[in-house]
């Protein structure tokens, strides 16, 4: 059975990092005050802010789990800086570190409460910093990023170009170690492995992915999803989200063969696509040139909240769970952003050859959809639906397609 593993932390950078290496954690926010929380050293600072929103989590839990609690603190000349909150205090930080080097301590409490142990563990990283300009600085600052990390600056964003170099563990820097993460976790009796999800993968051949299109409906079922699609996009008529410039940015969960994205690239639409499915891909690159990609839709290789609209097209229904895609969706959506998806297809087929409703709960049920999409951010407001092929029983099952949109 797969462990309950639970992250103690707001962090969007560490939930970057563990999804990054195959690990979808659930995420639960600690609350703890770290402003007037105070240790010897910079370090025990760390190590303590860890401890403290590691347990403040296992407090709350109604079950048992295995719980990561981090933080992480810049050591300077000695001083502790954590995240500077205004951008006088960045400007100034950034002033006093440029062109010399701080070690970034980040530290790790993990509790398990099966085997009720708890772990505390430190990993420090020393970080130097480029000779920066004074516009620099005043630019990187207008951002806004670093006023909420710790130290004030970050390694795997904006701020990357200012770190000239590292002596040690790179993710730590970011915010977790992985490599210390897993050596606690085998001292608790949980190998890295079982910790990795994954979505699940649907292969096809040359020859099936040829035909699938001839067997699925064709250009007409493709262009009915389009304009199903179109009609829910920010900027439509039909849509009550704000336009956007040269019509929508979309990126298409399981593009299949870009027959629908194609069709989406005629009504105006700049469409990318991701699939796990080599033989896929290779006819998507054709409708789609230049904007496919091999990429698991659950472990999006794309940075948060950069796509206006994200869609999935008859994908949901064949997972085995739906949650990690609707939390990729959710993350790299911009604020205001779209997720739109189809809902209830297996019923929608049942009923159109003369069966009875599934009684098994469907990872594409409108009502499971819903819930898991509110744990993200994501509220339903709006739905359509387009026809799907007529059936040998002269039914012509209308497909639910429901948009959900990123409130935060």
């Amino acid at each position: 059975m797969k462990p309950r593993f639970v992250l103690a932390s707001a962090s969007p950078a560490r939930l970057k990092t563990l999804r990054g290496a195959g690990v979808e954690p659930e995420v639960i926010v600690s609350g703890v005050d770290e402003d007037h929380i105070t240790a010897e050293t910079p370090g025990e600072l760390a190590r303590l802010l860890a401890s403290l929103k590691a347990r403040a989590v296992v407090a709350g839990l109604d079950e048992h789990a295995t719980v990561l609690g981090c933080d992480s603190v810049l050591e300077f000349d000695g001083v502790a800086y954590g995240k500077p909150g205004t951008p006088e205090v960045a400007r100034e930080r950034l002033r006093s570190l440029r062109g010399r080097s701080g070690v970034l301590h980040t530290g790790h409490c993990l509790i398990d409460t099966n085997a009720k142990q708890e772990l505390r563990e430190l990993a420090s990283t020393t970080v130097h910093f480029a000779d920066l300009t004074d516009e620099e600085i005043d630019a990187y600052v207008a951002t806004g990023e670093p006023l909420e990390v710790a130290g004030s600056f970050t390694v795997d964003g904006l701020g990357g170009p200012f770190v000239s170099v590292i002596e040690g563990d790179y993710h730590n820097v970011v915010g977790l170690s992985l490599p210390l993460l897993r050596r606690m976790l085998i001292e608790v009796g949980i190998p890295w492995p079982a910790l990795w999800t994954t979505t699940r993968r649907l292969e096809y051949d040359e020859s099936e992915a040829a035909r699938y299109d001839e067997t699925h409906g064709g250009l007409a079922r493709a262009r009915a999803a389009a304009l199903a699609v179109h009609s829910l996009l920010p900027g439509s008529a039909a849509s009550s989200s704000p336009p956007t410039a040269g019509g929508g940015r979309v990126l298409e969960l399981a593009v299949g063969t870009g027959i629908v994205g194609a069709e989406l690239v005629a009504l105006g639409n700049l469409v990318h696509g991701v699939d796990l499915s080599s033989a896929m891909l290779r006819h998507a690159r054709i409708r789609l040139p230049g904007h496919v990609a091999a990429a698991d839709a659950g472990r999006l290789p794309i940075a948060g909240r950069r796509c206006d609209a994200v869609v999935a097209i008859w994908l949901l229904h064949l997972l085995d769970d739906s949650e990690p895609v609707i939390a990729e969706a959710a993350r790299v959506l911009r604020p205001g952003g779209v997720f739109i998806t189809t809902t209830e297809k297996s019923e929608a087929g049942r009923y159109a050859d003369g069966r009875g409703p599934n009684e098994s709960r469907s990872q594409d049920a409108l009502a499971h959809l819903v819930a898991q999409a509110a744990r993200h951010g994501l509220t339903l407001d709006g739905a359509t639906t387009f026809p799907g092929p007529l059936r040998a029983n002269d039914q012509t099952p209308l497909y639910p397609l429901i948009r959900l949109r990123r409130t935060d």
